[in-house]
């Protein structure tokens, strides 16, 4: 035989040099690229999941860099893009309007909330999710928190103290088999007021045909 084939597919003969291990790390990074990549619409859910499978299964970096080789710059490497993500994001509010997070915006890796009398509404819709878990630390009294959740984000609601305060967590449908993106842990204390977790509301095609939201 002229030499053996590595998995990526190429061949390596007697004179090769070996290719270099993946440490955890790098498959962390390549991990987080292809979920911002999902985030921006770049790859699908099924994509991304076997991407994702992938990447933690990968033994060297070459078999990663093929992960995100059909990637634009911006997102097949860890530079900008990545570096949007922030540990911490405080948020200090008090009797004033109300605060969201909607849209294609970036979950950090843990958000701190000290709000009174302000509603909060935190929409993981089309959230770009690099990571998969959420801390939300919460010190609020009155008015709404509210999470929009999507198939594959799970809120936990366990660490939370509620003082006068109702609590409505409506599960997103979803198969058995549909993989957990994002776990949302809520802890400290939420006092008067509402906390109300649910899925994205239905639009008018999806009410009449009584389906369900996916992804």
């Amino acid at each position: 035989m002229s030499g053996e084939i590595s998995p990526t597919g190429k061949h390596s003969g007697p004179g090769s040099s070996p290719e270099l291990r993946a440490s955890h790390a790098d498959r962390d990074r390549v991990v987080d690229v292809l979920r911002i990549a999902a985030g921006e619409g770049l790859l699908t859910s099924d994509e991304l999941d076997e991407r994702v499978e992938a990447a933690l299964t990968a033994r060297t970096l070459s078999e990663l860099a093929a992960l995100t080789a059909d990637l634009p710059p911006v997102s097949a490497t860890t530079g900008a893009t990545v570096a949007e993500v922030k540990d911490v994001v405080r948020i200090e509010q008090v009797f004033s309007g109300a605060i969201e997070r909607a849209g294609r915006w970036v979950v950090p890796r843990r958000l701190e909330l000290a709000v009174t009398y302000c509603d909060v509404a935190l929409d993981f819709t089309d959230a770009v999710i690099t990571h998969d878990t959420l801390q939300i630390d919460v010190a609020m009294a009155g008015k709404t928190l509210k999470l929009i959740t999507r198939p594959g984000v799970e809120i936990d609601t366990d660490g939370l103290q509620l003082v006068h305060c109702k609590l409505k967590h409506r599960r997103t449908p979803t198969n058995t088999d549909t993989p957990v993106t994002l776990r949302v842990e809520l802890a400290g204390q939420k006092a008067h007021g509402r906390v109300v977790v649910r899925p994205p509301r239905r639009t008018f095609t999806q009410w009449l045909l009584r389906r369900p939201m996916s992804r």
